[in-house]
């Protein structure tokens, strides 16, 4: 899988419509979870797009400290249905701990995880704060992965 990073003004058109076309095939249809994807954050987030033989399979979103959460964020994390149990998702969470690092030079970085990711998010450094709660009619978590630990 080939990895790129962009801001949202480096995306192409095609690009864009690729993003919120798996987003929405995933969270919208697959999760069968109605609720407000476009959401004013692209804008402000960088975009890991994983491609593989010009399709995009897997992609997630991350945010500076402030503009999602009080410390880095990583969210929207994704691969495409026929393209799991490939390592596809390992790869692309640890893209954007890279980008994380590497473009905003964070300490800590904060997710809203499925509960049913938390042993997969563990594997990547996260560790699960405070009680699970529903968001958008799905159980989470929120998870910090910290420099210090």
């Amino acid at each position: 899988m080939d990895v790129t990073v962009k801001n949202f003004t480096e995306l192409s058109k095609e690009e864009l419509y690729e993003l919120l076309r798996l987003r929405s095939e995933v969270f919208v249809v697959e999760q069968d979870c109605v609720y407000p994807d476009i959401d004013g954050k692209d804008e402000v987030a960088l975009h890991i797009l994983g491609w593989e033989d010009g399709i995009l399979v897997a992609y997630a979103r991350c945010f500076k400290a402030g503009d999602y959460f009080d410390q880095a964020a990583i969210g929207r994390v994704l691969v495409r249905e026929n393209y799991r149990k490939l390592g596809y998702g390992h790869k692309i969470t640890t893209a954007a701990i890279r980008a994380i690092n590497l473009k905003f030079k964070a300490d800590s970085i904060k997710i809203s995880a499925q509960t049913y990711l938390v042993t997969f998010y563990e594997n990547h450094g996260f560790k699960t704060v405070g009680n699970r709660y529903s968001e958008d009619g799905i159980p989470h978590i929120a998870m910090v992965r910290s420099k210090k630990d």
